[in-house]
This record gives C-alpha cells, sequence and structure tokens, in this order.
C-alpha cells in the first residue's frame, strides 16, 4: 500500500515541482494491463499527489493512489475494454466511491481508425446534484461536470482494429484541437469575456506543456480527473502521472467537449444518456 506524503515532503515538493518530466510517465505506466479481470493499482506519482494536494487545499493531505474496486466491469463493445463499475480514490480528504456512468470508443478518420476507448465516472450521490428527472440528458450532463467529482479513464488496447499507435502527444494534440473548438464555440455564443480568454491562455499553455512524447502502451489506462468544486478556488483539472492546471473554464470544458453535440465519442453520450434517463429528482 502506498504511503501518504508527510507534511514536510509537500513543503518540499512544492517549492520545486513546476512540471513533469517524460521520464516520470515512462516509468510508472511500464506493464500492467488496466483490461485484466482483477485491476492492478493505478500508480499515482507523488509530484502528481504533491500537486493535487496544493490545488485543492493546502490544509489537506490527498494521497492520488487510485485504486480500482474489484466489482463488476463493463466492457465497450467496439474495444473489448473492462472499466470497473466502481473506482476509488484513496486519500485523507474523503472522496467518494465513483460510479461508471458510460463507456465509448473515440473514433477518427474517414477510415474508421479506433483510438482509445473512453469511461465517466462521476459521484452521482453528491449533496450539491439537484437536477429533475425530466431535463435533458445534456442538461443532466453538464449539471454533473460542473457540481460533481468525475474521472474521464482513457484505455486502449492491443486488439483494436482497426488501430494505431497512441502516445502522449497524439492525445495532446487531440485534446488541444477540442479545447481550441470550445473557445471558439464560447467566443461566438458570446459566453466569454475578452479578459477571460485572456486569462484561459495560460492555463491552456500549462496543460499542453504536461503531456511528454513518450507511447501510451497499449493495455494501460489514463485519468483525467476532475476535483470538486471549492468555493474559493478554481477547480483543478488532474492528469495521472502527469501534473495538474487550475482553471474553472478549462476543467469544464474539457470534460464538456466529450458530450456537445454527438461529442468526441458519440457512443459514449449515447451510452451516459442511456444510464442518466432515470436520474434526478
Amino acid at each position: 500500500m502506498f504511503q501518504l506524503l508527510q507534511p514536510a515532503v509537500c513543503r518540499t515538493l512544492s517549492s520545486g515541482i513546476r512540471s513533469f518530466s517524460s521520464t516520470a510517465a515512462k516509468r510508472v505506466l511500464q506493464g500492467g494491463n488496466a483490461t485484466s479481470s482483477k485491476l492492478k493499482p493505478l500508480l499515482w506519482t507523488t509530484a502528481l499527489a504533491a500537486t493535487g494536494l496544493l490545488a485543492w487545499q493546502s490544509s489537506s493531505t490527498i494521497q492520488l493512489d487510485a485504486e480500482p474496486v474489484q466489482a463488476e466491469e463493463t466492457i465497450d463493445p467496439a474495444s473489448g475494454i473492462a472499466f470497473p463499475n466502481t473506482l476509488k480514490v484513496q486519500s485523507k480528504q474523503p472522496l467518494p466511491t465513483f460510479e461508471l456512468v458510460g463507456v465509448g470508443v473515440r473514433t477518427v478518420s474517414f477510415l474508421g481508425i479506433k483510438v482509445y476507448s473512453v469511461g465517466l465516472y462521476a459521484d452521482l450521490n453528491g449533496p450539491k446534484l439537484n437536477i429533475s428527472k425530466s431535463a435533458t440528458p445534456e442538461e443532466k450532463i453538464e449539471h454533473i461536470i460542473r457540481n460533481s467529482v468525475c474521472v474521464l479513464r482513457i484505455a486502449v488496447r492491443v486488439r483494436l482494429v482497426p488501430t494505431r499507435s497512441t502516445s502522449f502527444s497524439h492525445l495532446r494534440d487531440g485534446f488541444m484541437r477540442a479545447l481550441q473548438a470550445r473557445l471558439v464555440l464560447a467566443k461566438q455564443r458570446n459566453s466569454i469575456t475578452a479578459d477571460e480568454e485572456l486569462a484561459v491562455q495560460s492555463p491552456l499553455r500549462k496543460f499542453k506543456s504536461m503531456f511528454p512524447g513518450t507511447p501510451l502502451p497499449k493495455g494501460q489506462a489514463l485519468d483525467i480527473l476532475l476535483a470538486p468544486p471549492e468555493f474559493s478556488q478554481q477547480r483543478s483539472l488532474i492528469v495521472r502521472d502527469l501534473g495538474s492546471v487550475q482553471s474553472d473554464w478549462l476543467a469544464h470544458e474539457f470534460f464538456l467537449a466529450y458530450f456537445e453535440g454527438d461529442g468526441l465519442s458519440p457512443p459514449l453520450k449515447k451510452s451516459v444518456a442511456e444510464k442518466l434517463k432515470d436520474f434526478g429528482n
């Protein structure tokens, strides 16, 4: 079992950690199979744990070592990748058990290349979730993202056919295209001011810089966590093993990009909408 960060270590790390090298990801993302029947614990680096801790609450210790609860699994029919139905992130500051809301495959190009499977996890019992059962799927999804702790799990498997080599830089480029598209859409809708657009440029640059050029091994999972909403500070988007960035706009829009229109993965949106059909008060 992983040891929690001691306060003295956190103070030392906080003064020196501002970026994450590709070697950290390569050391952690070796071996393992995220799709086996007994999923191995996800190794969150101490650097990420310290960053997540400082981004959430300076007075609390957060250990971003995630252990999936050994429970039933849901299989993405397009890829055969298994997602645990519940996911637990261990921490001294109690976090909820995440429930799998839906899964789907991300497909790009006219050849129909399947890049990865993605699963959305959320705390569907959160106290801030108060929405009518008659709300549209899009309204329910946005309400959950803005008011609940969420995780996106991205997984690649050898048996994806047709398939392509996936690296962190490929994922980064896709993420940045999606975020830039969200920015253009926000300007068209007049939902972001010029000052807000300028303010989000720095978080966007930091987010882009976190991803190394190394491959994402097939059979491995990458978790991206949307930290709990805090009244006094911006929300954190934490990428396992790579780092975190604080920005309400970036954190929300990263998740919402998967569900705008058909979404980045239409099967994911369809799966989530079906799960939420009877959700609400």
